[in-house]
């Protein structure tokens, strides 16, 4: 038996000699396999007919491992729609299972850079990736187009440099940058259609960012099934009013007592600009508690928090996050990250957590 044993681990040792010898042609054959899987994957077609959110940025402006920039993927049916496109949106895009390529359209809340400074690098892979003649819609209340026109310019010599390079087959000169769709912003208690395709009806809202003008929010509704984006926004009776009876609502959130102890660090050090934004930034985001007493409201039938600030590197902070949540609404609540998805299957009442 001994002798056994002997044998086995010289093997177990000689195996794991040749393994460490041929590491980089083993690593090469296992590369080559998985990029051929990620690249025929369809992960739209796999989901079953419904609405379907995932979260390619849980976060707001500052550095956060676990959430980036403002960005949610929409899949409605065979589409796929973004809100928002903040730092990494296209990467983490990738990252939960969708390419560029795929998306039809992105749904802007407002102007701040947290929400629109990925924009860039995904029009280029959206264009270059899936070679398309037309370029990606924006749509947006007023400004839309100078974000578009802006992007434009700033990215067409890259434009015309990767047309030179790759061909006008793969990289078509008619389908970089930006598309504006300019709506105006609707008026409280009034809600604007911007989009009918395919099933998916997309309506705006007003919410309240001030002095952020426009700031809007938006309503999905297909198969039956409804989700309410909130953007950024304080407590709005009118957002309260477009997400009446949805099945999600995705809010933002901001925790003043996190924010507080912001204030306190930057003031102890004598950063008074940072003390100064800390102090700011809460007069024009809903705490967490005050989502939660939209959602109970409104009667919404889940609670998604994004756009979730500030960030919260120690696992106990997130239980400060959520102080009183419980208290104000009823129904099943998510703390969003970075791939948070949720699933809304078409001709049910069943709400999906795939991935917290």
């Amino acid at each position: 038996m001994r002798r056994f044993w002997v044998l086995v681990s010289l093997l177990v040792i000689g195996l794991g000699f040749v393994a460490w010898f041929f590491r980089g042609p083993i690593a090469l054959r296992v590369m080559r396999i998985a990029l051929q899987a990620n690249l025929a994957a369809d992960s739209i077609a796999a989901l079953p007919d419904g609405l379907h959110v995932t979260l390619c940025g849980a976060g707001g402006p500052l550095p956060d491992p676990d959430r980036s920039g403002p960005c949610l993927a929409i899949v409605a049916g065979e589409s796929l729609y973004l809100v928002d496109a903040g730092s990494g949106a296209a990467r983490n895009l990738i990252e939960v299972g969708y390419q560029p390529p795929q998306v039809d359209g992105v749904f802007l809340t407002h102007y701040h850079s947290d929400h629109i400074d990925g924009l860039g690098e995904l029009g280029l892979l959206r264009w270059t990736a899936g070679s398309h003649r037309l370029p990606l819609p924006l749509y947006g209340a007023e400004g839309i187009e100078g974000i578009a026109q802006g992007l434009n310019r700033a990215y067409r010599l890259d434009a015309v440099y990767r047309t030179a390079h790759h061909g006008p087959e793969t990289a078509p000169p008619t389908g970089s940058g930006f598309a504006a769709r300019r709506f105006a912003e609707p008026a409280m208690g009034e809600a604007t259609v911007i989009l009918e395709k395919d099933g998916l009806r997309v309506t705006m809202f007003k919410v309240e960012h001030p002095p952020i003008r426009p700031a809007v929010g938006y309503r999905f509704e297909y198969g039956g099934r409804s989700v309410v984006v909130s953007g950024d926004t304080k407590k709005s009776a009118n957002l309260e009013l477009h997400a009446r009876g949805v099945d999600l609502l995705v809010h933002e959130a901001i925790s003043p007592e996190l924010m507080g102890v912001i204030q306190d660090s930057a003031e102890m050090v004598g950063n008074h600009a940072v003390a100064k934004i800390a102090v700011d930034v809460l007069d024009y985001h809903a705490s967490p508690v005050e989502a939660a007493e939209i959602a109970e409201s409104a009667k919404v039938g889940h609670l998604l928090y994004y756009h979730v600030v500030p960030p919260m590197p120690l696992p106990g902070l997130s239980t400060i996050f959520m102080k009183g949540v419980r208290d104000a609404y009823g129904g099943p609540i998510t703390l969003g990250r970075d791939g948070t998805s949720i699933s809304l299957p078409s001709g049910s009442d069943e709400i999906r957590v795939l991935s917290e």
